[in-house]
């Protein structure tokens, strides 16, 4: 049976060069390859995070709409402006669906979405504002903002189950608001990554027999550099001409790159490369590390998977889901440095174990996490929502 054609509104708050943001925009070409109206509503994206829209460029038939007064940080003028922008756009555009992202548009914009009478409003949790290593009176009130942010809405999807969990742990909203849809990704260009192997350690002048540790993250904060560094300075005491590649850029560069000059690693930094270059970067890696703090599911170890890579992280958040202990990569304890060595070195000495991790990760990552898999799943709700 033939589906109506749908007017699709997505909010995001930045467009920066991330793992929520590329879901968004997949999302979004999904509904214009499936013959559906877009239009993408996004605050100012500046930063060193690099501007996605740019790196990945406009989709054919996708209307953009920039909300000046939609930023990051709190700001109660902005946010009131922000808001009544949002309403009348809304009533202005007649959408049938307002979907939201991140925590700053999906509440403001859910609350205007229910002020302007969308039929249907849906939000996607890709990482909770409120997290273990936050301020108890500012998770007091991102937990307050969400509960009341639910209310104004039909469906919550989340990219991990353990976001649900957390959820209604916290009484954001009942289970039965929440489903789970993985947050895909482009598989094609993964097929054959294993081709530029050579190309991106010739570029770094990275030995093609060298072992090569990466990482795929932003330079910020909670993006796990703090203990990533220690970990690579046990790693490099036990295996031989190990370098270390970082895939991202950010306020920490600078930081980082003097302490493993200080620590006589061998550092290489990628800084920002645009998304359909991420595989022939993990390509050239042996096993990627991840160790942030806050995740949804942590797009970099489907990256590492994908490409047939092992990877290892922290126990927490969506990495459970990803990384089954022995068969795909290693978990360890949040701050678990010595674990997190020792995983590597257990990798990076044992090239069968490497090759048997990679390979199990990839047949899972193919099977679950197709970008048009995640589309049809989230269409299917918008219809099922709209009935």
């Amino acid at each position: 049976m033939k589906r109506k054609k749908l007017n699709i509104c997505h909010v995001i708050t930045r467009m920066i060069v991330g793992g929520a943001q590329e879901n968004t925009l997949l999302t979004i070409a999904g509904h214009l390859n499936n013959g559906h109206n877009a239009t993408l509503i996004t605050g100012p994206s500046p930063g060193p995070e690099g501007e996605l829209l740019k790196k990945k460029g406009i989709p054919d038939g996708l209307n953009i709409a920039l909300c000046p007064y939609l930023v990051r940080e709190i700001s109660p003028l902005n946010d009131i402006r922000a808001y009544f922008f949002l309403r009348k756009y809304f009533a202005e555009n007649h959408f049938d669906i307002v979907h939201t992202h991140s925590s700053k548009a999906g509440i403001i914009a859910r609350a205007a979405a229910a002020s302007a009478s969308v039929p249907v409003t849906v939000h996607t949790v890709h990482g909770l504002a409120f997290h273990k290593f936050e301020k108890s009176w500012k998770n007091f009130l991102y937990k307050l903002a969400e509960r009341w942010a639910a209310k104004k809405c039909d469906k919550i999807f989340a990219v991990a189950q353990a976001m649900i969990d957390q959820c209604v742990s916290a009484k954001i909203a009942n289970r039965g608001k929440f489903k789970v849809i993985y947050s895909g990704i482009e598989l094609d260009s993964y097929r054959n990554c294993g081709r530029e192997r050579n190309r991106i350690r010739e570029k770094f002048k990275i030995p093609s027999d060298a072992p090569l540790v990466g990482a795929v993250a932003r330079l910020f904060p909670l993006k796990g550099y703090e203990d990533f560094l220690p970990a690579s300075a046990k790693i490099a005491k036990e295996i031989n001409n190990v370098h270390f590649l970082i895939v991202g850029d950010g306020v920490m560069k600078d930081d980082v790159k003097k302490q493993s000059e200080d620590m006589g690693l061998k550092f290489h930094f990628a800084g920002l490369v645009p998304p359909e270059e991420v595989p022939s970067y993990v390509s050239a890696m042996d096993v990627l590390i991840h160790l942030s703090l806050r995740e949804g599911l942590p797009r970099a170890v489907v990256q590492a998977f994908a490409a047939g890579k092992p990877a290892i992280a922290y126990r927490l958040d969506g990495s459970p889901e990803v990384i089954i202990g022995g068969k795909t990569g290693f978990l360890a304890d949040t701050g678990d440095i010595d674990s997190v060595a020792k995983f590597a070195i257990s990798i990076l000495r044992n090239p069968q174990l490497a090759s048997s991790l990679g390979t199990n990760g990839q047949k899972m990552v193919f099977e679950k996490f197709d970008w048009k898999i995640m589309v049809r799943e989230i269409e299917n709700e918008y219809f099922q929502l709209l009935k």
